[in-house]
């Protein structure tokens, strides 16, 4: 199973890279607050989708790539497809809101799981 450490880098690198597909909308919102917001809102949907797919193929995102890592199906070692890494994405909202706990849990768990990953039956593992 990947460390939590790997997992963190991973994360910081999508992050940056989620970061980047709206700085279009945050420049435009120096002009126009409405415009701004709608192409960060852009910009957040098509990082999503690209990640999903990348997820969902692969395993890998730029950032799991980048520090060597994949999710894969719990059971069967296998890709997860487009639509559960798309719900992976969000139930990161639920790792978030007991105090970003559900980030922390994989230092414990045997599987090293985050709750996202409970949720939609992965796991981590190296690349």
């Amino acid at each position: 199973y990947a460390g939590w450490g790997s997992r963190f880098g991973g994360a910081i690198v999508d992050g940056l890279i989620s970061f980047a597909f709206q700085i279009p909308g945050i420049i435009v919102a120096q002009g126009s607050q409405a415009l701004g917001s709608l192409l960060q809102l852009a910009g957040l949907v098509a990082f999503v989708v690209l990640w999903s797919k990348q997820i969902g193929a692969t395993g890998q995102s730029w950032g799991k790539k980048a520090v060597g890592i994949r999710v894969v199906d719990a059971q069967s070692g296998q890709a997860i497809g487009q639509g559960r890494a798309v719900g992976r994405y969000f139930a990161q909202i639920l790792s978030a809101l007991p105090c970003y706990l559900g980030f922390l849990w994989p230092l414990w768990d045997d599987k090293k799981q985050s709750f996202h990953d409970k949720i939609v039956g992965t796991i981590v593992v190296t690349a």
